[in-house]
């Protein structure tokens, strides 16, 4: 059974004392390919420098909506709510587009927006979201979606790029309109350990309804450690705990499951 993580943070510090052993037991443990996803320009270049290193490690290069503030130049104006009147620093987006044109690169994320925290102002990260939308089409790059109480800003944003934009709205926790509204667009829906939990029980109700071309499972590591790791650090060893939740929840035997989300997987990023 062949297993993807297909989103992942190997760039953690909480892998610094440790990070070989992750990989390693990710791979014992069925884990063939792992996305690591950066969430800024840093840690985008530290996921290629370890996709070059290991093999059947893949790099997602972006700006998360936490650290949308980092793509502000350094004297730039306050613009209030507008984002369209915000402009970024074009020397990190170069940079970043020179990284994403890496051949280790196969996607552009973790982008999104993120109103639970607002770590970085609304509009800062409306206009870092629109602006990553738009190169990652122009590379012609998957994208790896993050939202959370912003759904109808993500629509919005996602609906004014262009049509055939691929990508996944990962860690899929949203309500039955976001997930029809992501397959109409042709998006993937990526599952991760909450799907084990009993209280996120309409995630499984909304799993039951997409296509099975369109699922993807992912560990988000080293954050929501499924159940029975749940309060552990996560690693992409346990994306096995998605895939048998998944297969529990659909009704199929766990090594279909496998072979269908990392076929998926392999599509959206282009993989072999």
């Amino acid at each position: 059974m062949q297993l993807f993580d297909s989103h992942c943070h190997l760039d953690s510090p909480r892998f610094a004392e440790d990070r070989e052993g992750v990989i390693a037991r990710a791979k014992a443990a069925g884990v063939t390919r792992m996305l690591t996803c950066g969430g800024d320009l840093p840690t985008s270049q530290e996921d290629w420098q370890l996709a070059r290193a290991h093999p059947g490690v893949y790099a997602a290069v972006g700006v998360h909506p936490h650290e949308a503030r980092s793509l502000l130049p350094a004297d730039a104006p306050d613009a209030g709510d507008d984002d369209r009147a915000i402009a970024l620093d074009r020397r990190a987006l170069t940079e970043l587009t020179e990284l994403a044109a890496q051949p280790q690169v196969v996607a552009w994320g973790e982008i999104g927006l993120d109103y639970h925290y607002n770590f970085s102002p609304p509009a800062v990260q409306r206009a870092a979201f629109r602006r990553q939308l738009q190169l990652a089409r122009e590379l012609d790059l998957p994208v790896v979606i993050h939202s959370r109480e912003s759904d109808e800003d993500v629509r919005r944003l996602v609906d004014e790029a262009a049509p055939d934009l691929r990508g996944v709205l990962h860690c899929f926790l949203s309500d039955q309109t976001m997930a029809e509204w992501a397959l109409g667009r042709g998006l993937y829906l990526g599952i991760a350990g909450p799907i084990t939990f009993k209280n996120v029980r309409h995630l499984a109700d909304i799993a039951r309804q997409v296509p099975p071309d369109r699922l993807l499972i992912e560990t988000d590591a080293p954050y929501l450690a499924p159940h029975p790791r749940r309060g552990q650090r996560n690693e992409p060893a346990f994306v096995a705990h998605v895939a048998e939740k998944l297969a529990d929840v659909l009704g199929l035997p766990v090594d279909v499951v496998a072979q269908r989300t990392t076929e998926n997987a392999c599509r959206l990023f282009r993989v072999s």
